[in-house]
């Protein structure tokens, strides 16, 4: 029995081979169960330790250990509106960067997201009304960061309503990075407090107010240069 061949004297008629079995797709390698990121509890477990020990001294007002700011009845109530909005946003910068509840709950991502737009925005600008009032020492170190923290969340916004999720994901980093910069300052001061040896408050409070937010944003920036291209979980719809 001879075979038809085509032009090129292969065998026709014949049925075509099995296609080879295709690899299954790799995993991801994010995980998403909310488990596998056990930083966040012990996250969350500091911020709220912060804002326990940093907010109680202010209540009440009589007690509160605020600086000389006769002529100027408002600062007080600007106060809790600052520590109303930083602590909305602290608390909701966490939820930000788990990972977990980004893709797993998007809706709860974006409204949290909104929170913390709003305690950025009206905390940093109330504080920068208030920083006049601080000491002098570290004025400008507060200042800068404050000012940082308005625009990177203002930025990560902007690029989030554009769809670059990934200029998003840098600019909240880096938001994200000055705002827990409160928490160094704190640390900084009672350390240096109980050295056995003497160290001048200029010092103390200088390094208070910048070595917790740049050696936040040096971490941050390792931390990106560390997962480039790495797939970012995007929530459905609009950030």
């Amino acid at each position: 029995m001879t075979l038809d061949t085509d032009k090129a004297g292969v065998p026709t008629g014949l049925a075509d081979p099995p296609p080879r079995p295709q690899a299954p797709a790799a995993a991801s390698r994010t995980p998403t169960s909310w488990w596998r990121r056990p930083w966040i509890a012990p996250l969350l477990a500091v911020v709220v330790t912060y804002l326990v020990y940093q907010i109680s001294p202010y209540v009440p007002e009589s007690k509160a250990p605020t600086p000389p700011h006769d002529g100027f009845p408002a600062y007080y109530p600007l106060l809790v509106v600052h520590m109303i909005c930083g602590t909305v946003a602290i608390l909701t910068a966490c939820f930000q960067v788990w990972p977990w509840l980004r893709k797993k709950h998007p809706a709860v991502h974006r409204a949290s997201g909104r929170l913390y737009l709003a305690g950025a925005v009206i905390g940093g600008i109330v504080g920068l009304i208030l920083v006049p009032f601080a000491p002098p020492v570290g004025q400008i170190g507060v200042a800068a960061a404050t000012s940082l923290w308005i625009i990177f969340t203002v930025t990560a916004v902007i690029w989030a309503r554009k769809g670059r999720i990934d200029l998003h994901r840098r600019f909240m980093l880096y938001s994200f990075a000055i705002i827990m910069n409160n928490i160094w300052g704190v640390l900084i001061v009672n350390v240096l407090m109980r050295l056995p040896f003497e160290v001048g408050f200029t010092y103390m409070l200088e390094a208070a107010r910048w070595t917790g937010w740049v050696f936040n944003l040096i971490l941050v920036q390792m931390w990106l240069y560390h997962t480039e291209g790495r797939k970012i979980g995007v929530p459905a719809g609009r950030s």
